[in-house]
């Protein structure tokens, strides 16, 4: 430890030495933070040799269990499927789809009819097959109105919300970093931010410590410290406290920042979740082609048979006559195949509708404030408790690396002190 007069005398001759100890510190803890964010978003795939020499982004790494936690809050509490579906009005949507669902019946019809009567549908005049297709056409409505009742009524066998939001996030895994990015981009303009202030004020205790010590292993310390220090208290501060507390002797107040902009990060993830996953078109193509599908093609059959029965009315037995009963029943089924494979492009017709009606964007910002402070803590913090340790001591690792480039230069320096000195002084002068 060297004497207040050894002091004096080395801070005098190497004060820009000193002086750019907190400037250092301060560009460790930035360029640490910088780092940190980095290694939470990318690489999108894994970069090296697994399983352990390379790197991939802790969100795409781990993308679906960060799907399925952020699901988890929006399917239990914010968004039920229920809720979607009752906002629309089967009438309108049948009107909505009425032109291209009548040109796709009259389509099925002459199909279906001249696969299993070919003889008798091509020998019937013109105004028999014209009235047949225009009698189904003005059914078609009403099954439409029918299968639109049925959903409402059994959604949860026809729709998974659940699968379609975890399905397309795992699809697109800069989708789900841009949730985070874009809903949480005021906290990580702080953590950023933070490593400067932070590190400044270490710096500045770095600079006290080694003109007392000349220790070589304050800088590699120091910057340890400030890496580590600054990762972990920018963290904490973004969720913690959860409400607002004064510190300091009441001169201070502080709110995790994350539940401090809670109405902001509502409508922004609001606002990406309704643009970017529960879309009308996502909501229509998880109903037509997800999981559950099945289950809706077997309403769509139901009511297609019931329309067939009641349109082949007296007729029907000589219809059953004429094609077979075994091939009656496969006709109707067939019916019911063409529609569901014409309905993925007729519901694009009602996707602006359904868009309006089901009002998902405004739905979600305004359940989000109802949520619990743990609940909405819940949405972003998975992003980063994720291994986050890992970023820490990356952000440790760094800061002592640069401590020990730092020894290297201040005593390379030192040795020049006095050339460095007049060469300042003359600019000074």
């Amino acid at each position: 430890m060297q004497s207040w007069a050894q002091i004096v005398a080395d801070v005098q001759l190497n004060w820009w030495l000193y002086l750019s100890m907190p400037f250092v510190a301060a560009a460790i803890g930035y360029v640490t933070k910088i780092v940190a964010i980095k290694m939470m978003f990318e690489p999108i795939e894994f970069i090296g040799i697994k399983p352990f020499l390379g790197w991939q982004g802790i969100v795409p790494r781990k993308a679906a269990t960060m799907a399925s936690i952020a699901c988890d809050t929006m399917t239990s509490r914010l968004i039920k499927p229920e809720d979607i579906f009752n906002k629309l009005d089967p009438d309108r949507i049948a009107r909505e789809i009425e032109k291209p669902l009548l040109a796709a019946v009259e389509d099925i019809t002459r199909e279906v009819a001249s696969v299993y009567s070919p003889g008798l549908w091509e020998a019937a005049p013109e105004a028999v097959k014209r009235l047949i297709i225009s009698r189904i056409q003005h059914e078609a409505p009403n099954i439409v109105r029918a299968i639109m009742i049925d959903i409402k009524q059994n959604i949860d066998s026809v729709f998974d919300l659940k699968d379609m939001v975890v399905s397309n996030l795992l699809r697109d895994k800069p989708l789900l970093n841009r949730i985070f990015l874009e809903a949480g981009s005021g906290e990580f303009k702080f953590i950023r931010n933070s490593g400067i202030y932070f590190g400044f004020i270490i710096g500045l205790v770095q600079a006290v410590t080694w003109a007392v010590t000349q220790n070589v292993w304050v800088m590699p310390l120091f910057g340890l410290f400030t890496g580590w220090f600054t990762d972990w208290l920018a963290l904490k501060m973004v969720f913690n406290p959860k409400h607002p507390t004064k510190y300091f002797m009441g001169l201070i107040e502080w709110q995790g920042l994350f539940l401090k902009r809670r109405a902001e990060v509502s409508a922004e993830y609001g606002r990406l979740i309704a643009k970017e996953i529960v879309t009308s078109r996502n909501i229509i193509d998880a109903v037509l082609k997800g999981p559950l599908s099945d289950r809706l093609f077997n309403m769509v059959q139901k009511q297609v048979q019931k329309v067939v029965d009641e349109q082949s009315g007296i007729a029907k037995p000589f219809v059953v006559f004429a094609v077979g009963s075994t091939k009656y029943q496969a006709m109707k089924r067939l019916v019911a195949e063409e529609i569901m494979k014409r309905l993925p492009d007729t519901m694009r017709h009602i996707e602006a509708y359904a868009a309006d009606a089901m009002a998902i964007e405004e739905t979600l910002a305004t359940k989000m404030t109802e949520l619990s402070v743990e609940e909405f803590e819940g949405l972003l913090h998975p992003a980063f408790e994720q291994d986050e340790w890992i970023l820490i001591a990356v952000g440790a690792t760094l800061g002592f690396l640069v401590g020990e480039m730092q020894v290297f230069v201040m005593e390379h320096l030192a040795k020049k002190a006095p050339e460095v000195q007049s060469a300042l002084q003359l600019l000074i002068g």
